[in-house]
C-alpha cells in the first residue's frame, strides 16, 4: 500500500467516485448525497438500493484494505472526540441540506449553485478547522 498521496490514486480514487456518482443518477435517478442514504436508511423508508450503497461502501473499503495488505490508519483523537465531530459533522451536513458527496460530486457536476456555496463553506470550514488543530491548540 502507498504510504503518502500521489497524483495517481488521487486520480483514480476520483474517477471511481465520479463513475459511481453517475452510474446511480444514470440507472437509479437519484443522486449519491451520503448523508441523505443514510438518513433514508435511518429514518424509517429505506430501500434496497440505499442499503446495497452502504453495503458497498463498506464492502469497498475493505476491499481495499485486503488488496493493499492492510490500511495505514493513525488516528490520534480519541473515542469522545472523534463522536461529538461525526455528530458536528452530521449536523452540519442536515444544516447545509446535503454532504460532501451530495453538494461536492454531484452537487458541482451539475452546475449547481447551491453546491458551490455549500462546497465553498465547508471546504473554508475545514481549512480553518487544520489550521486550528495545527498551529494554535
Amino acid at each position: 500500500m502507498a504510504e503518502s498521496f500521489t497524483p495517481t490514486s488521487g486520480l483514480l480514487g476520483g474517477l471511481l467516485i465520479g463513475a459511481s456518482a453517475a452510474l446511480l443518477l444514470l440507472l437509479n435517478g437519484r443522486v449519491a448525497g451520503v448523508s441523505g442514504i443514510v438518513a433514508g436508511l435511518l429514518g424509517g423508508r429505506p430501500g434496497g438500493w440505499q442499503a446495497m450503497f452502504a453495503l458497498g461502501l463498506l464492502l469497498g473499503a475493505l476491499g481495499y484494505g485486503v488488496l493493499a495488505g492492510g490500511l495505514a490508519v493513525d488516528v490520534r483523537a480519541s473515542v469522545p472526540v472523534m463522536a461529538v465531530a461525526g455528530l458536528l459533522v452530521g449536523f452540519g451536513a442536515r444544516l447545509g441540506s446535503g454532504c460532501t458527496s451530495g453538494h461536492g460530486v454531484c452537487g458541482l457536476a451539475r452546475l449547481s449553485a447551491r453546491s458551490v456555496v455549500a462546497t465553498a463553506v465547508f471546504m473554508s470550514a475545514a481549512f480553518a478547522t487544520v489550521f486550528v488543530v495545527r498551529h494554535v491548540l
